[in-house]
């Protein structure tokens, strides 16, 4: 995870009006907390804010030029717009060099499994504490060759150095179980007939 740097400038200006200002003039609303300060209301240049996460995911942690000074701080909730696809609003957490954080992070899930059977996938993310600096973008799944009837837990994933798991350990992440035959399919499908012409 590589930090990034951006210039912040501070918004002196709240509410929806001036949030609408500050997006039109090519800047997202942005506020910054953590460490027992007080909250800082900032404005992030939208095109790089938006490459950001795109090139480094939702964890990106950036170094954010401040009033003459730089700060540390870690993406912790992007709100994108539920229509016009376009980034709201950005919560960041103030962090230190060396400090741990608990963040959600991405199942990479790769492979195939043994033929004739049929992935269940419950967990699409997983919580870990890892080093502010040293985020995964993902974490590596490969289920390549795997039999029928094996289940992978929270607890079976490879973390990177450093990471510790927060997810439940019992999590169940995939299972892998046979693939039902054309017969039992062709049979599940002919059941509700049987059922309504008997009602």
């Amino acid at each position: 995870m590589s930090e990034v740097r951006l210039a912040a400038e501070q918004r002196t200006e709240f509410g929806k009006g001036a949030a609408r200002r500050t997006r039109r003039a090519g800047k997202i609303p942005a506020v910054l907390y953590g460490h027992g300060s007080d909250p800082q209301h900032l404005a992030l240049p939208a095109l790089e804010f938006a490459r950001v996460v795109r090139e480094h995911g939702q964890n990106a942690v950036l170094t954010l030029a401040l009033d003459g000074a730089s700060e540390l701080a870690l993406t912790k909730t992007v709100t994108t717009h539920p229509i016009k696809n376009y980034i709201e609003h950005v919560d960041l957490l103030l962090v230190k060099r060396g400090e741990k954080v608990t963040v959600e992070v991405p199942l990479s899930i790769s492979g195939e499994p043994a033929s004739g059977t049929l992935l269940t996938q419950d967990l699409s993310t997983i919580q870990i504490e890892a080093d502010a600096l040293n985020i995964p973008d993902q974490i590596e799944l490969s289920i390549a060759g795997i039999g029928a009837g094996t289940q992978i837990h929270a607890s079976d994933l490879t973390l990177p150095a450093g990471a510790v798991l927060i997810t439940d350990a019992d999590a169940l992440v995939v299972a892998i179980n046979e693939a039902p035959s054309a017969a039992q399919l062709e049979g599940d499908e002919a059941a509700p007939a049987e059922a309504t012409e008997e009602s």
